[in-house]
């Protein structure tokens, strides 16, 4: 007997209401380097890692394209040298929009745009503080004006140089000198729902100091821990980070507000200068492998227990043409011909071509792209969501789901991941393989490699 419709309707409800938080974990990928593969190339294999969200320091058209229909989200930025003319007017801005921006969407994914990059800490002298928050007004109103405010949120990245001090975190406040800037800043913040990004470092903090900071609090270990006078308990220096600055933000008034604090840049070199010890392939090893558990438990900090963090791991790549000591040309986990400088698991089982990053190298670039289109689950999606998907599909979809039934070809993995994107393909392949047929309220992707295998055949159009 056919479910009544309000079972479908129930269904259809679920599919469009707002999606329980799934943990995430985000990447920069920068570009300051002569031997790094194709922009196309990294969007094609990033698919298959669990890495979702990108961000970059430009709107590097040729990285826009290719990220065009992957599932992964992008980050782009305004460049300092160009604040000042965003900050001019609202006209300025949207031309800035409206050539940068607005031709790549929605095929890729543009969820915020970082108006700079630690503009208020740069040693140039002729960046002003009051361009950098009339830029991002700017910004946010030719978003409002586009109705894409609530898709692409306006933001900027700060450095931890931005506080008077970091430690004891319950105190911290930011620097006298930058007070109102940063009060109008968190303003906006907090007015518009976008996130306050911060790049922190625990490894510059040990490396200046490091006869008073532990290597294992440092490097995300769970140490015998660091007391706040407020009593808070920091096992490691992150979190006191974090905390640090949500203090400076509890201090100028909007402790009560909503504004969620973002890490945009955290990560260790594998090398340094001569008399570095930091910087070791171990000690870059540990330390991503904790920032991407950490960023993957949905945890809060001890200031904030429940609070999102979302994580941006620094970096993609090596870069062999950025200015500075050694350490800054080595954060990256690949070298620029796609072997990993040391290993770090990014491997997804769901992933729609194996989870092998490390194709990169291979003369093949790791998948092969077609006519041919797929509508995968994201990997990361939430199970109760993919499970809802599945029965939608299923039900009042219309899908022919026998194959993943335990007689069928697609029951092994006996698994909701598995199954749900086996209905989502036959579902998307059924309506004429429109994007939004394969949104599934953000837990889709489209794919140009085939998800098939084994006797399991997944249909096309």
């Amino acid at each position: 007997m056919a479910p009544p419709l309000h079972h479908h309707l129930l269904l259809l409800f679920l599919l469009l209401g707002p999606l329980p938080f799934v943990s995430s974990v985000g990447i920069n990928y920068g570009t300051l380097g002569n031997n790094l593969p194709s922009p196309k190339k990294v969007a094609q294999l990033l698919q298959s890692t669990l890495i979702d969200k990108v961000k970059i320091y430009d709107t590097n058209p040729e990285i826009l394209e290719a990220f065009s229909n992957t599932g992964i989200d992008l980050i782009v930025a305004v460049e300092n040298y160009h604040v000042a003319n965003i900050s001019k007017d609202v006209a300025a801005s949207d031309e800035w929009f409206a050539t940068r921006v607005q031709p790549f969407i929605p095929a890729t994914s543009i969820v915020a745009i970082c108006v700079g990059n630690e503009y208020l800490t740069t040693t140039d002298e002729n960046l002003d503080p009051d361009a950098l928050v009339q830029a991002m007004q700017n910004l946010h109103a030719v978003l409002l004006k586009r109705g894409l405010d609530r898709k692409i949120k306006v933001t900027t990245p700060h450095s931890m140089a931005v506080l008077a001090s970091s430690f004891p975190p319950s105190s911290s406040t930011f620097a006298t000198k930058l007070l109102p800037t940063m009060s109008s800043i968190v303003g906006f913040l907090a007015d518009t729902g976008a996130p306050f990004m911060v790049n922190a470092y625990p490894y510059f903090a040990y490396r200046d100091n490091p006869s008073s900071v532990d290597m294992e609090y440092a490097l995300l270990g769970n140490s015998t821990g660091v007391h706040d006078p407020k009593g808070y308990i920091y096992h490691n220096m992150l979190d006191a980070q974090i905390d640090a600055v949500r203090s400076a933000i509890d201090a100028v008034g909007f402790g009560n507000m909503s504004v969620e604090i973002t890490v945009s840049e955290s990560g260790w070199p594998s090398k340094g200068d001569a008399g570095d010890t930091a910087a070791t392939p171990d000690n870059a090893k540990t330390y991503n492998t904790r920032l991407i558990e950490r960023a993957q438990s949905n945890k809060g900090t001890p200031k904030k227990p429940k609070a999102k963090i979302e994580i941006f791991v620094f970096a993609l790549f090596n870069e062999n043409k950025k200015q500075g000591d050694t350490s800054e040309r080595n954060f990256g986990i690949f070298n620029g011909d796609g072997s990993k400088v040391y290993n770090v698991d990014l491997s997804c089982e769901f992933c729609s071509n194996g989870g092998a990053f490390d194709k990169m190298s291979s003369s093949t670039g790791g998948r092969v792209r077609g006519p041919s289109v797929w509508c995968v689950a994201k990997p990361h999606a939430d199970e109760k969501v993919l499970q809802t998907v599945l029965d939608f599909c299923c039900g009042p979809g219309g899908v022919d789901c026998r194959e993943v039934y335990e007689s069928g070809d697609c029951f092994e993995p006996d698994k909701v991941h598995a199954h749900a994107s086996y209905a989502m393909n036959a579902y998307y392949q059924m309506h004429g393989r429109n994007y939004w047929n394969c949104d599934f309220k953000g837990t889709g992707l489209v794919t140009f490699s085939d998800p098939s295998y084994g006797t399991c055949r997944y249909p096309q159009q």
